[in-house]
């Protein structure tokens, strides 16, 4: 269904009254060249593997709003991976109105889907960081960032005994990309990391 899942996991601040940790899922759409194929993935061969790898480029940050939240329990007809990464985060899986409507183009069941109230529906709704009292609803923001993935082939040329030169397939790109998620929380308690950025 082309979907590309993060999960965060964030330690509770118990002397604050949370748990000990919490979950957050965000689901959006994996466009096709984002990542390198999983038949070139399955051929990698990695030197070294306790190496701290730097990436070669550094993309932009992507800014996403997660207006809808994502139905655990039919989660499965959009990716079988999210009833296992998302578990801890049954309450708080988000996505993007419009990688909805590419998905229910595709045939997926539209009853998973749940739009999240918006500025618009409450107009007192703030940001959590500017949100005074702890058990008001607010816009969370949440940033993560991706220190290396492999997202290219790199192709190499060769030149024959004839002249004619061809490309070939000759090793892996990697890029380092950073994602802040915005989305609805309906207690700033839910938040709490958003005062400290």
């Amino acid at each position: 269904q082309e979907v590309k899942i993060f999960r965060a996991l964030i330690l509770g601040e118990l002397e604050r009254g949370q748990s000990q940790f919490q979950a957050l899922c965000f689901v959006t759409r994996l466009h096709r060249n984002e990542i390198i194929p999983s038949e070139s993935m399955a051929k990698l061969r990695q030197k070294n593997p306790r190496t701290v790898r730097q990436a070669e480029e550094v993309r932009g940050l992507e800014h996403l709003s997660m207006d809808v939240a994502v139905n655990f329990s039919k989660g499965a007809q959009l990716s079988s991976h999210i009833h296992n990464v998302c578990a801890e985060a049954k309450e708080a899986i988000y996505t993007r109105e419009e990688d909805v409507k590419f998905w229910l183009e595709k045939g997926v069941d539209g009853s998973m889907f749940e739009v999240l109230p918006q500025t618009s529906d409450l107009p007192d709704l703030q940001r959590c960081k500017l949100c005074a009292d702890r058990w008001k609803p607010c816009i969370c923001s949440y940033s993560l960032s991706i220190e290396w993935y492999p997202c290219m082939l790199k192709y190499c040329k060769s030149r024959d005994a004839g002249g004619k030169v061809s490309s070939y397939k000759c090793g892996i790109r990697s890029c380092q990309k950073a994602y802040t998620f915005d989305y609805y929380v309906p207690q700033k308690q839910l938040c709490l990391w958003d005062e400290e950025t």
